[in-house]
């Protein structure tokens, strides 16, 4: 996907004045650096100090450190799989090499390259995923539990052959802040875990060529950050590994400075990337997840190296943590708000370990649990190595001062997210908060009003995801569109303009305009409504209720304004079957061995119809993770609004 005249124009009309200038100083620099690259200075004494603790090893659970050896003899073999794509190339990887499209990216200097265009590069995430180096962080991680060194020394052959194939500033890997932020981070644990194999410091600081990639990465990410309103994750991972490097690789003259550079713009955009309620502003669950893990990361860096932090970087990290725990669902898993893309901050794990209840165990072993938090089960390889790192007395809670909530959230005002619950394990999430983060809301979504709903961690009414950002123009607009969420669409039409697959030129605006109890438990029902002026001229109202007795969820639409064409959108779990008839679906679904039911009246006054796997155009499709998609029901119902309508449908489980 290239990007025409157009698209450039309507991304300058998103920028404010100050972040132009800063872009502009940035196409002077990138022109100054091709005609003179800057030299990394000599190094005389560089140490590596940052290790674990002793006894940190010892502490991971047996049946964390056997899933961690299995992927890690997976990867020895040369298997590996990214977003949905498996490779068996990986005992000796091409670098630049797309296996999805069979295309390889070309040389030369890195900001001549069009990364963007799948027809020149490729899929560019096939690309940048590997080079992440999480799979060596995961190969490390095998030899510190085990000893062996065949982990030890595969580490080495591949960051030598990327460093080989990858000089500073030439190709596709020195493109995108984001990438070399986490790809220093990488290498830190790598470095720590390596630290009782002879060969570590001769592959990281007694070499001249570790040395230069490390020091061009760092001067690469002081010198390009993201800004203005590209200033969202991506600048987290930027500064987050920028921290990392500088404390932890702190061999150069300019590493004090990048250090305080580094901390002081992550502690200030973990701030502006976080609500007060501590939801991540993008509204993208896993981006929430990923700037979690980022900032616990850059914690652990600064108390090993004991550098003081801002008191507001704890309470951020502490605030998401219990946002997190408070979103949930019985079965630990968050919404599917937004955009996702499988990112991971620092991975340390094997296949089968839950990503969310790991990353709860992690919140919990260094902030400390509440009593309505939900059991984190399951046991990781992170969470052991990386609170080792993390000052005793930071895990006492709950800064000075500082309240956490006496009991679950369920309202979150200022994200606009509400999460109802109800008896056997009913949970609706209810959408009224803004339309994403910064002015291109770059991972939103045109889901105003949208819901969720799951029974006992069963995706019931599912939000389908994300599958892809570049390449398949006609996939992403349809995972992001309006249509592919549950929720009205009017006229056809998005909710919220669109101007490129990360740019919406104009926001729907919503708000709740009531939301509790949550807990239908509380009060026999839980109630939620919410309106949005996406469509100018007409209003789309939405109400929720929760009955505990009934276990009966009923969501009213209304619209308000001139008449128009409708369709209202319910989108099935994959675990889900439907049996449509009229305007009544039966859904049944297996969970846990045991046969599980609901009945779903749709408005009388819709044709409704099933969808499922369709590709002219797209509809009837859930991703279950980033370059995956299977078919799914999706249940339209098309037909005509006058002013004040409603449209009242019922979900009621028989269990």
């Amino acid at each position: 996907m290239s990007m025409g005249p157009g698209w450039y124009l309507r991304r300058l009309s998103r920028m404010e004045p100050r972040e132009v200038g800063g872009r502009v100083g940035d196409a002077v620099r990138r022109r100054r650096w091709r005609a003179a690259p800057p030299d990394c200075p000599a190094v005389t004494d560089a140490r590596f100090t940052a290790v674990l603790p002793a006894g940190a090893v010892a502490a991971v659970a047996p049946d964390a450190a056997k899933r961690l050896v299995a992927e890690a003899d997976r990867l020895m073999a040369g298997h590996a799989e990214f977003f949905g794509v498996a490779r068996d190339d990986l005992a000796d990887p091409d670098w630049w090499y797309d296996p999805r499209t069979g295309r390889r990216a070309p040389s030369g200097y890195a900001f001549d390259v069009p990364y963007r265009s799948e027809d020149a590069v490729g899929d560019i995430k096939q690309i940048w995923e590997p080079s992440r180096h999480q799979y060596l962080t995961v190969l490390a991680a095998a030899y510190a539990v085990t000893g062996d060194e065949r982990y030890a020394e595969r580490v080495a052959a591949h960051l030598r052959s990327w460093w080989s194939a990858n000089p500073p500033l030439l190709g596709v890997h020195w493109i995108s802040g984001i990438e070399l932020g986490i790809r220093l981070l990488s290498w830190v644990w790598v470095r720590r875990l390596l630290d009782g194999w002879p060969g570590a410091a001769d592959l990281f600081e007694n070499d001249p060529v570790a040395r230069n990639q490390i020091w061009h990465h760092q001067r690469w990410l002081a010198a390009f950050p993201s800004r203005g309103s590209s200033a969202n994750n991506h600048v987290i991972a930027e500064t987050a590994g920028q921290f990392a490097a500088a404390c932890a690789f702190d061999w150069f003259p300019s590493s004090a400075r990048w250090r305080t550079d580094a901390l002081r713009s992550l502690d200030r955009h973990l701030r502006s990337n976080t609500f007060l309620s501590g939801l991540n502003r993008e509204l993208a669950t896993e981006y929430h997840g990923l700037v979690l893990e980022l900032g616990l990361a850059a914690l652990a860096e600064a108390d090993t190296a004991g550098v003081p932090v801002p008191a507001t970087l704890r309470l951020v990290l502490l605030r998401m943590t219990d946002a997190l725990a408070a979103v949930v669902d019985d079965r630990l898993r968050p919404p599917r708000q937004g955009d996702a893309d499988d990112g991971h901050g620092l991975v340390l794990d094997g296949a089968g370990t839950e990503r969310w209840a790991s990353l709860l165990a992690t919140g919990q072993a260094v902030f400390g649990r509440l009593d309505w938090w939900p059991e984190a089960s399951g046991t990781d390889v992170r969470t052991p190595l990386l609170a080792s790192l993390i000052r005793p007395n930071a895990k006492d809670g709950a800064p000075s001062g500082v309240a956490r909530p006496a009991s679950r959230p369920g309202h979150f005002a200022d994200a606009g997210m509400t999460v109802l619950r109800g008896p056997g394990g009913i949970w609706c999430r209810c959408d009224g908060g803004p339309h994403g983060f910064l002015s291109i809301a770059a991972h939103a979504h045109a889901d105003a009003l949208s819901v969720e709903v799951r029974h006992d961690g069963v995706e019931v009414l599912a939000d389908p995801g994300t599958y892809c950002y570049h390449g398949q123009p006609e996939w992403r607009r349809y995972f992001r569109s309006t249509l592919g969420h549950n929720t009205l669409e009017l006229d056809g039409e998005d909710q919220s303009v669109s101007g490129g697959p990360f740019l919406w030129t104009r926001h729907a605006r919503s708000r709740v305009l009531a939301a509790g109890p949550c807990d239908a438990s509380e009060d026999g029902a839980a109630r939620w409504s919410g309106e949005h002026d996406g469509y100018q001229g007409s209003v789309h109202r939405r109400r929720v209720e929760l009955a505990a007795a009934s276990q009966e969820l009923r969501v009213v639409d209304e619209v308000s304004g001139p008449r128009r064409d409708v369709r209202l959108a319910f989108h099935l779990g994959p675990a889900v079957a439907a049996d449509l008839v009229g305007d009544r679906a039966l859904l049944t679904w297996i969970n846990d061995g045991e046969g599980r039911s609901a009945v779903l009246d749709l408005p009388g006054q819709l044709t409704w119809r099933a969808h499922r796997g369709e590709s002219e155009p797209p509809l009837g499709w859930y991703s279950p993770g980033f370059g995956r998609k299977e078919p799914t029901t999706t249940l339209i119902g098309t037909g005509s609004v006058d002013d004040a309508a409603a449209f009242t449908t019922v979900l009621t489980f028989r269990g």
